[in-house]
């Protein structure tokens, strides 16, 4: 399975989130799945492709030209695909993905998983969108499409594919199950 991750290319300021991502790095190369993910070489993406490829895993980078031209790209990954920009980017991301995982990140991150949120939602993306909801992280959003459907603008129906995880136990359960449908 090809595992789309968004997450920043900074690190953040909290030591748990690197140790995090290496968890899910190395989860993600041994269980035979393979990464997609943006292609940088540094903060929480680097520590993520590395994670995977230290465990035997494939990567895939997908990144735009004006970044590789500032030298941001993973040199070490399984393949690096340049886009023309970031629209192309996300797009292929989504093209390339089986499963979708949201790991703590900044206001990219929250752009690009609110979009697989709501072509789940739209039913034009049959595939789990996972918001790995790491030390509350995304508690805030949570709260957000409850109040969605609390205010009649959603429903659970709608919102049926878009599950939130607070650890990696979490994460390979939701997955296999999804895998025994």
């Amino acid at each position: 399975m090809n595992i789309t991750v968004y997450l920043g290319a900074n690190e953040g300021n909290n030591p748990s989130l690197k140790r995090a991502v290496k968890e899910l790095g190395t989860w993600i190369g041994k269980s035979g799945n393979a990464l997609i993910y943006g292609g940088s070489k540094s903060g929480l993406m680097g520590a993520l492709a590395d994670s995977v490829l230290n465990a035997g895993g494939n990567v895939t980078g997908v990144e735009p030209q004006f970044f590789i031209e500032n030298e941001f790209q993973h040199e070490g990954i399984t393949k690096l695909i340049a886009t023309k920009d970031m629209s192309e980017r996300k797009n292929k991301m989504i093209e390339l993905g089986n499963a979708f995982i949201a790991f703590p990140g900044g206001t990219g991150t929250l752009e690009e998983i609110t979009e697989i949120m709501s072509k789940v939602s739209l039913k034009q993306l049959n595939a789990p969108c996972i918001v790995y909801n790491l030390n509350g992280y995304y508690d805030s959003l949570k709260a957000m499409l409850k109040h969605m459907i609390d205010m009649g603008l959603s429903s659970e129906e709608r919102q049926k594919g878009i599950y939130f995880a607070e650890s990696l136990e979490q994460i390979t359960d939701i997955l296999c199950s999804l895998k025994e449908d």
